[in-house]
């Protein structure tokens, strides 16, 4: 359940590491590192686990209850996360083609 919710929270779309992001282009804009207009495997992880990285304020690598949102639930490695946001990924990733463009983005988490 708490990686459920860890990732309800990480994966929504809110903006994370570099300010508000107001539409699906933004969002794509950011994510884009290499600036092809489409993200990849790793620049989605890289994105996504910012948040992570960020609540785990002991840096220990693991999400306790305390870091958690709401302050509780069953503790989350970072690994188990990371799991977790490939998968997402790959479930997004509508076309197959091994990265996301705007409207896959904009998708609903499948």
């Amino acid at each position: 359940m708490a990686i459920a919710t860890l990732c309800a929270v990480l994966c929504s779309g809110s903006p994370t590491a570099a300010g508000q992001v107001t539409d699906t282009g933004s969002y794509l804009q950011r994510m884009d590192g290499d600036g092809d207009g489409r993200v990849s495997e790793q620049e989605y992880v890289q994105w996504m686990m910012y948040a992570f990285d960020h609540m785990d304020r002991d840096g220990d690598g693991v999400l306790t209850a305390s870091e958690l949102p709401g302050g509780k639930g069953r503790p989350i490695t970072r690994e188990q996360h990371l799991q977790t946001l490939v998968q997402r990924f790959h479930k997004q990733d509508a076309n197959r083609d091994g990265y996301l463009d705007a409207r896959e983005l904009a998708a609903p988490p499948r």
